[in-house]
Parts: structure tokens; C-alpha cells; sequence
């Protein structure tokens, strides 16, 4: 478990807005898959702009390596969003992170964005919808 700055908790959670899911490889050798989970707290009567900015890119075809990702309502916070990601493996999340659609969502979210309040790195197994 590792906790992340700001500034790389918001590249982490911007970097799937061009994303999608796709399905893993069937060749348990590849590399162990990398997960992330996060809570984002929007500013006060943003949490739907922010989280159409992070879906918003979803169905416009993957990111190489995105298995899964997720953007989820806290039914206990009006402001806050979750996001869970899964990767294929950690460079595949790295990498996708310099492409310009992400760097675009960086820069549209960012001002959206009050608080990181949990971020933790995962070693996902597998899981319905995903092969390991």
C-alpha cells in the first residue's frame, strides 16, 4: 500500500478519461496487474463535472493496458467520488499517462478537485471480468 501526492493521485485518476475497459491477455505469464483505488473529494457542487470529465473518455476506444476502470458515487459524501482502476501491469499505467488526452483531463479536473483523501496501489488476482 503506498499513498501518492496530489499532483500523481490526479495523473493516476485522469489517466483512464480517454480509457475503457478491455480484456485481459489469456497468458497467465504476463506481468503481475496493477491496481489502484482512490477517493477524490470535489469541490463544493462539483462532483458531477468532475466525474463527467474522468468518464468522459470511456467510450472513445481503451488505453493500451486499462483492464478495468471504475467511477463511483460516496453514498456517504456528497462531494467525494471513488475511482478503482486495474492495469495490466504498472507500466502500462505509467505510459498511458503522457498521452494528450489524459494530459487534457489533468488540466480540465485539476480545478475540480478540493482534496486527495485515499489512494492505495493494489496487486490485483483476477476477479469477474478480469483474467490473471
Amino acid at each position: 500500500m503506498k499513498i501518492l501526492d496530489r499532483r500523481r493521485f490526479f495523473g493516476v485518476a485522469a489517466a483512464v478519461v480517454a480509457g475503457g475497459a478491455r480484456a485481459a491477455g489469456p497468458d497467465s505469464s504476463e506481468a503481475a496487474m496493477y491496481g489502484l483505488i482512490g477517493r477524490i473529494k470535489a469541490v463544493p457542487g462539483q462532483r458531477d463535472s468532475l466525474a463527467s470529465i474522468l468518464l468522459g473518455g470511456t467510450s472513445e476506444g481503451g488505453l493500451p493496458g486499462c483492464l478495468s476502470y471504475v467511477v463511483a458515487l460516496d453514498p456517504t459524501d456528497s462531494e467525494a467520488l471513488w475511482v478503482t482502476e486495474v492495469w495490466d501491469s504498472k507500466e502500462s499505467h505509467q505510459s498511458s499517462l503522457s498521452l494528450p488526452v489524459v494530459q487534457e483531463a489533468i488540466t480540465r479536473g485539476r480545478p475540480l478537485i478540493a482534496s486527495f483523501e485515499q489512494f492505495i496501489e493494489t496487486s490485483p488476482l483476477g476477479g469477474h471480468g478480469l483474467q490473471g
